[in-house]
């Protein structure tokens, strides 16, 4: 699994600049990817499709609505399997957008309760089911772990870990070894943030693939170990500051 760039495809709605592109990473795990204008900067957004013998779990949704349908289109297409659940990793759009359309295909969708009720408080789609503390699903005999590390990127995010394949989704909680800042902070925790990538590091020492949130997927822990940079010199940044406002 050190080669991260298997098989790459690329699905470009007619007429529009809307993206869809897949990257496997594993015979049954593939990277779904689409796109979204951040101050004007066309941004990639990660999420996941774990392929078990009874049907596709989904983790997150497209960040770009337009893609919900193409993307079980093309997982019909491909895998000749449906969506069985969606597991959003927090409640921003990147991760959520999706929830109600899904929901509306009679595919279940999850999120915590932290999330859950973060999603209602703006007006954001939510979650049918939702559950408390680090949680374990087996999907047709695929086990798929969510785990909570503590507050960063937002004060709900959670990452989930497939331990068969060691594969980790960090939704953007993980920064991407491209990243040169830690991104939207509007919700962040940034003296938490370095603990919580500690703990995360900790719990899953033998992680082989790790999945950012956003940009570029590199192999090994390197996206972990990055976000561990970046969140320990914001902190720094963000204590100096506050030092010198007060002088």
């Amino acid at each position: 699994m050190k080669a991260l760039l298997f098989s790459l495809i690329c699905f470009v709605a007619l007429g529009t600049n809307a993206q869809l592109d897949f990257k496997k990473i594993s015979d049954s795990s593939y990277v779904f990817t689409t796109y979204q204008v951040y101050k004007d900067v066309k941004i990639s957004s990660h999420g996941l499709l774990k392929i078990t013998s009874g049907g596709v779990v989904m983790i997150d949704t497209p960040w770009d609505t337009t893609q919900f349908q193409p993307l079980l289109d093309s997982i019909d297409l491909k895998f000749h399997k449906k969506v069985l659940m969606v597991i959003s990793t927090h409640w921003h759009e990147d991760r959520t957008a999706g929830l109600d359309y899904y929901k509306s295909k009679g595919i279940k969708t999850y999120s915590t309760y932290a999330t859950k009720n973060l999603c209602r408080e703006n007006n954001l789609p939510q979650a049918q089911y939702t559950f408390e503390g680090d949680t374990t699903f087996n999907i047709y005999n695929t086990i798929i772990e969510t785990y909570y590390p503590g507050a960063g990127h937002a004060s709900d995010n959670i990452v989930v870990y497939f331990p068969k394949d060691k594969l980790l989704v960090g939704g953007c909680f993980v920064k991407s070894v491209e990243a040169q800042d830690l991104g939207n902070l509007s919700d962040a925790n940034i003296g938490m943030w370095p603990v919580a990538a500690r703990n995360l590091m900790k719990k899953y020492p033998k992680v082989k693939t790790v999945i950012p949130g956003h940009q570029k997927i590199a192999p090994g822990k390197k996206a972990l170990k990055h976000t561990l940079k970046l969140a320990k010199k914001h902190y720094k940044g963000r204590k100096q500051d506050k030092k010198k406002a007060k002088h």
